[in-house]
């Protein structure tokens, strides 16, 4: 059993689940659930998780986590331990949802008082919900930690563990739990560097580890489209394009030169982690450090996860040859004199590439083009005629003789032009309280099976979100060698497929 709860002798707890059950076992064992009632399930036949990232995204998650029955959280880490310094969509938002989780009307987070995050309210949170609405459960105090490797050291009965960190450290973490046996979810990206995704993608496929991408729940089917797209209504498929409003944070243009000192409590030297060293900048972290190309990976790594991996699976897109970059530039002065900033460190405010995918079995070749910064393809003229224009954030699909119009995630499809002009599909809503944790993700670490939204599926569109990255810092088109992974026409760009690794931070040695 876990060391927070009651031994038991008859089996090996971590060996069960760690083991991920990869045989059947040849006698059954009545769960405790079962003997205690339906409401019932023993500490120790939960899934203990180690939740790593407590900023306001990570503690957002982590709220509606708590009351899932088969996972206990024994460990929070973040190389932040106090709420100082961070920013949100409002500022009572995650307040407001963690007293009323907790059903503490007077919760504070203490720091700056102001927003929620770090460690020690990751702690509190836990520690707090686990004694006031669980109590019959008896759970131990859940540890902190700062840096996931000693938590990885300590905890030796982890099963799993949920990654909420920038995404600079996505990848390495879930290589670090791989190579543990830890069952691993994590939200996106799996990595912010083409290399990074492989090594962790492979690995995933070579463990016994259950592997899971939160994206994956966002996604909808494609059935009806494909149907649609298959029947020849609207002609051969050409294009695909996919636009999202994204960003919705302030991005920045040049490179920060003041040096505010670090805030009390956070370790800079663990949230830089792989990466180069540099002065702390709160410009670098929270919630914006998905615009640098060095902490983050972009706006299409933020919300592609969520709309394109099922149109990747159902048009068996795999790896794009060329990848044609359109971006937003900054203007400034040197002295009386306009300059054009050079910028290959920060994600432009707006962009579109466009990918081109070769041919495939009986699909043609075909575009995907993405859109951010309030960029969208041109209004389809059959929008024209009804006065009408895009929505913010949606999809289209474009053939040479009709179009299907869908919303962002791919999801209520129309025919607006075609064979079939006027047909509609609505997909059922989704419960998205899933999202924090899917029920698939722990029955597979519970049961030793892989789940929807496994790491081991996630290769193509990793590969392809990637390289939007790698064009957009080349700042030209790209021509990609997917057998070698290597940009054929543009050798310099071909460093930004990897990144260097601080010393002791090499997924070799993590």
């Amino acid at each position: 059993m876990s060391n927070r709860n009651k031994k038991d002798s008859s089996i090996n707890r971590r060996k069960f689940i760690g083991g991920m059950a990869s045989t059947a076992l040849a006698f059954t064992i009545v769960p405790r659930h079962v003997l205690g009632g339906n409401d019932f399930l023993a500490p120790s036949d939960k899934l203990t998780l180690g939740y790593i990232g407590a900023g306001t995204q990570g503690l957002r998650e982590m709220v509606g986590l708590l009351s899932a029955n088969q996972v206990q959280i024994v460990a929070v880490c973040d190389p932040n331990k106090e709420a100082v310094g961070y920013r949100d969509w409002g500022k009572e938002y995650l307040l407001k949802e963690i007293r009323n989780k907790l059903n503490k009307p007077s919760w504070m987070p203490g720091g700056d008082n102001v927003i929620p995050g770090g460690r020690d309210n990751g702690k509190n949170i836990v520690d707090t919900y686990y004694s006031n609405i669980r109590g019959q459960e008896k759970f131990k105090s859940c540890s902190a930690y700062e840096d996931f490797r000693e938590m990885f050291e300590k905890e030796k009965d982890l099963d799993a563990v949920k990654i909420m960190t920038p995404d600079h450290l996505h990848g390495i973490i879930a290589i670090a739990a791989l190579k543990r046996g830890k069952h691993v979810t994590t939200h996106k990206p799996i990595s912010n560097r083409v290399m990074e995704g492989r090594q962790v993608i492979e690995l995933a496929k070579k463990t016994n580890a259950t592997s899971h991408l939160i994206a994956w729940e966002a996604n909808q089917s494609m059935d009806k489209t494909m149907e649609w797209i298959n029947s020849g209504a609207i002609g051969t498929l050409k294009e695909i394009h996919n636009w999202t409003n994204r960003p919705v944070w302030p991005q920045y243009s040049t490179m920060p030169t003041d040096t505010p000192p670090i805030p009390n409590g956070l370790n800079w030297d663990l949230w830089l982690g792989p990466e180069s060293e540099r002065p702390y900048h709160p410009n670098y972290t929270n919630m914006v450090f998905r615009g640098w190309y060095d902490f983050g990976a972009g706006s299409m790594a933020d919300m592609g996860h969520y709309s394109l991996w099922s149109v990747f699976n159902a048009l068996q897109l795999e790896a794009p040859t060329i990848i044609e970059p359109t971006l937003s530039h900054v203007c400034g002065f040197n002295e009386q004199v306009p300059f054009r900033v050079k910028n290959d460190y920060a994600f432009p405010m707006a962009s579109t590439v466009r990918f081109k995918f070769p041919p495939k079995g009986s699909r043609p070749e075909v575009d995907l083009v993405w859109y951010d910064g309030g960029m969208r393809p041109p209004v389809p003229q059959e929008l024209y005629q009804q006065n009408k224009e895009l929505p913010a954030e949606g999809m289209m699909f474009v053939g040479d003789q009709g179009k299907i119009l869908a919303g962002f995630h791919a999801n209520d499809p129309q025919i607006i032009s075609g064979k079939k002009a006027g047909e509609s599909f609505k997909h059922p809503k989704r419960d998205n309280t899933d999202h924090y944790i899917p029920k698939g993700f722990i029955e597979g670490c519970l049961t030793g099976k892989q789940c929807a939204g496994s790491m081991r599926d996630a290769w193509p569109l990793t590969e392809a979100i990637n390289l939007y990255a790698v064009a957009l810092r080349a700042g030209k088109t790209l021509y990609y060698d997917a057998a070698a992974m290597k940009i054929t026409n543009l050798p310099d760009a071909n460093k930004f497929l990897s990144r260097e690794y601080r010393k002791g931070w090499d997924p070799a040695t993590i």
